[in-house]
């Protein structure tokens, strides 16, 4: 039976994504028998047969043959006369089966149903979507960029499917053309105007993790845990590890040899640097190891209020501190606490706080988080440096300089 352009193309609609082959049918089967329904006041007389494989689709009537003139509904009974002008063999009682033409419904009746069939794929195929990459959150997919925009980029699963990377997400170095095959998180999964969104990420900390999943077999084993994650994407990372088997070096299984596991993080992640620290749970020690490469030499801790006084020696302070501030940020991100950096303090040397009557307290303040606590580690530099490290007008660091200098004239 032909049924014009009704479903030209039912073949495709077996190929349709994310769609198994029970549900493709319950959705067909329930669109005919709603147009069946119009056309007939009821379905329930009906069989439709659904074949997806071979792409085919039948609708057989069932009526009660009965006297001719005790035909009530033409739908559900057919008159003996009728029915044997096509067999004679047919008897009162009998039941009837004939095969429905849908072409005889009418152009508006076809057309009504090819766009309630198109509509419902449609939901059907948005609903599996959502699903599908719902249970996907926290995972890595690969996609090929298909569009890049100023806000976002546009990524393309092997099925086609959208999927999003805000600029937000994206690590700073990242830069995309069409084509570019790239690797992202699966962040989070939103229905937007009933279309479903995926959200994607390289800058959530999950992906971090994923990657040392991926390059770490010992963590996809279990038997190294990450314990936390500081990141400051593309810039630099610090990973606590812990391993569950004593015979098995945490931070020498993520580096691997030659450093060959974690150069393949650092690549994926546009050479951002990672630090591979040992976790424990003696606060002390993990500030000092979070603090690597500077070398610690007293520290005191407020459990209460979650802070950490450090003390180095005045070469160490930079290291603690880093370039630009990163390990000294990351290290308060990895331990949780609030960690200020002091230098040891020689004998000759005075602490930055006995000049509070000569130098405003903000002054002081910025000096100190420059990684400048005693007179003498600000008369180390130059006034320029002073003034850009503190964010100090020239002339105020001058007027710093000229007040601690003092102090060791005789």
């Amino acid at each position: 039976m032909k049924y014009i352009n009704l479903i030209s193309n039912f073949a495709e609609f077996k190929e349709l994504k994310n769609i198994d082959n029970t549900t493709l049918i319950g959705v067909l089967e329930d669109v005919f028998r709603h147009a069946l329904q119009k056309q007939f006041e009821s379905d329930e007389n009906f069989d439709v047969i659904i074949n997806p494989e071979k792409g085919d689709l039948e609708i057989w009537r069932n009526r009660t043959v009965v006297e001719d003139d005790a035909v009530e509904n033409v739908n559900t009974e057919i008159s003996l006369s009728e029915v044997k002008a096509i067999d004679a063999t047919y008897e009162i009682g009998d039941e009837y089966v004939d095969q429905i033409d849908m072409t005889k419904f009418g152009r508006r009746a076809v057309l009504s149903l090819r766009q309630n069939l198109a509509s419902r794929i449609l939901d059907l195929e948005k609903a599996a979507l959502f699903e599908k990459y719902s249970e996907k959150v926290g995972e890595i997919i690969s996609g090929e960029v298909y569009q890049v925009w100023k806000k976002e980029v546009l990524v393309r699963d092997d099925d086609d499917n959208d999927l999003v990377l805000p600029k937000g997400e994206q690590i700073p170095n990242d830069f995309y053309r069409k084509g570019d095959t790239i690797k992202a998180i699966v962040k989070s999964v939103e229905m937007n105007n009933n279309q479903p969104r995926i959200i994607i990420s390289r800058t959530d900390n999950q992906f971090l993790e994923r990657l040392f999943e991926q390059e770490v077999p010992e963590i996809f084993d279990g038997l190294i845990t990450i314990k936390k994650i500081a990141r400051i994407p593309g810039e630099r990372a610090k990973v606590a590890v812990e391993s569950y088997d004593d015979r098995i070096d945490p931070v020498g299984a993520c580096v691997g040899m030659k450093g060959a596991r974690i150069y393949t993080i650092v690549k994926e992640l546009r050479n951002e640097n990672i630090d591979v620290v040992n976790y424990t749970a003696n606060t002390s020690l993990m500030i000092q190891r979070s603090l690597n490469p500077a070398k610690i030499s007293t520290i005191t801790i407020d459990e209460e209020r979650k802070t950490a006084a450090v003390y180095l020696k005045p070469e160490e302070v930079s290291l603690a501190i880093g370039k630009g501030g990163l390990n000294i940020r990351l290290s308060k991100m990895l331990t949780g606490y609030d960690i200020d950096v002091y230098r040891e303090i020689e004998e000759e040397d005075v602490a930055l706080t006995e000049f509070a009557d000569e130098i405003e307290g903000w002054i002081i303040e910025a000096l100190k988080n420059a990684g400048c606590d005693t007179a003498k580690s600000v008369l180390e530099l130059s006034v320029e440096e002073i003034a850009s490290r503190a964010d100090l007008e020239v002339e105020q660091a001058e007027a710093v300089v000229e007040i601690l200098k003092a102090e060791f004239e005789e």
